[in-house]
């Protein structure tokens, strides 16, 4: 700060001189105006701080830093580097200054300790945040063909790959991330996942594993996951009703400075070009959000939806519900279940009467048998179904419990 002032003191304009100074300036001969002298680019790092540009790249040069850093200091740098990217803006520049693949490579250390798996878990959350509702950050990310490798960490951990349970709840976060309102990257769940002798299985039949996996985070977040893919949707773009939104050039038949008229349509021309911004790609690919039908068909072809009945329905036939149910596992599952029959998905006839049976056992057990739900009869039972009871133990109204029963 001394030296600031000093600077400061030494570059500052001259006052104007009164009149007694000026005539005794006549008098004596003229002094030269020292020059000013260039600020130290450190002093101005003091006073303004680093872009976030520089602070971005000071922590993944620290975070890659594996022989001079010690494990806490390159997990700080990569917990600083997730806080910066929160903004789109740095997210995005995560691609121009050349940073995605330093980044993706720390989920490959050479040799797996655990500290390199805390490398890895942060590593994949900077990642997951990078891409949360950024198709521009997405596309930049999946360049790398990235799902192959995270969906290999799903599995249960093994000697050579011993993913922690901390791993696979961000890699979740991340497929989250990647994966929702954005229809080509499914492809790459198709890809098969290579090396170890595990090259069978894709992206599709890891997530349905996840939906048997030991950890009850996983189970829950790939259920939500599946449901958030299969719901049907519509691209999440920016408002175009606002005149002032610059997503597109003006009409070419309009002049730039003129106001819309009050009446006009809101959405582009065909003709009108699209600016480059970080959900561009949605204008220019609406149907770029529609994960519904690839991920239909997956359940189907890649046998989630057996998996997601037995998951629900647990046991036997005759065995009656676990006391140890996970109910936040139960109220996804369900919720997935009733999105896969609105949209007719096929159910066998097994599958139907597991259902029914495990519906008239979750009844008793969430109120009892006393058909204040509306006076349907379950199948086999004989008894009315508690629908109220039903529909406040998985989170739905009335309504839509009894949709759920009438379809199997």
């Amino acid at each position: 700060m001394q030296s600031l002032l000093r600077w400061g003191i030494e570059n500052s304009t001259p006052q104007p001189q009164t009149q007694t100074q000026t005539q005794t300036h006549t008098q004596t001969p003229t002094q030269p105006q020292p020059q000013p002298q260039p600020l130290d680019p450190s002093i101005i790092d003091i006073i303004l701080g680093k872009s976030d540009a520089d602070r971005m790249k000071d922590a993944l040069a620290i975070a890659v830093s594996a022989d001079k850093v010690d494990v806490e200091e390159r997990v700080n740098a990569l917990d600083d580097l997730e806080m910066l990217i929160e903004q789109i803006d740095n997210a995005n520049n995560l691609e121009k200054l050349n940073m995605w693949e330093p980044l993706h490579g720390l989920l490959t250390p050479p040799t797996p300790t655990p500290d390199t798996e805390r490398i890895r878990t942060q590593a994949i959350w900077v990642i997951g945040t990078a891409v949360q509702n950024n198709p521009a950050a997405q596309d930049a990310y999946l360049n790398l063909n990235p799902i192959p490798l995270l969906t290999s960490f799903l599995a249960p951990p093994t000697p050579s790959h011993p993913t922690s349970k901390e791993t696979r709840s961000k890699v979740i976060y991340a497929l989250s991330g990647l994966l929702k309102h954005n229809a080509p990257a499914l492809k790459q769940l198709d890809v098969k996942n290579a090396g170890d002798g595990d090259d069978i299985n894709d992206g599709w039949d890891r997530l349905r594993q996840a939906l048997q996996h030991p950890d009850n985070t996983v189970r829950r977040k790939t259920v939500f996951l599946l449901n958030n893919l299969l719901t049907p949707n519509e691209a999440p773009t920016p408002s175009l009703s606002s005149p002032s939104q610059n997503l597109h050039t003006p009409d070419s038949h309009s002049h730039p400075h003129s106001h819309p008229h009050p009446h006009s349509q809101p959405h582009p021309h065909p003709q009108d070009p699209i600016h480059p911004n970080s959900h561009s790609a949605y204008l220019s690919h609406p149907d770029r959000a529609s994960t519904s039908g690839p991920t239909f068909e997956a359940m189907q072809t890649h046998g989630i939806v057996d998996v997601l009945v037995e998951s629900l329905t647990g046991g036997g036939e005759d065995e009656e519900e676990d006391v140890d149910v996970d109910l936040d596992f139960e109220e996804k599952g369900v919720t997935l279940l009733r999105t896969y029959l609105q949209l007719n998905g096929p159910l066998n006839q097994s599958q139907k009467d597991r259902i029914r049976r495990w519906i008239v056992r979750s009844a008793a057990t969430a109120g009892g048998e006393s058909g204040n739900g509306g006076g349907d009869e379950a199948e086999g039972g004989g008894d009315s179904l508690d629908f109220e009871s039903l529909a406040e133990r998985w989170g739905m109204n009335v309504s839509e419990v009894e949709e759920l029963v009438k379809k199997v």
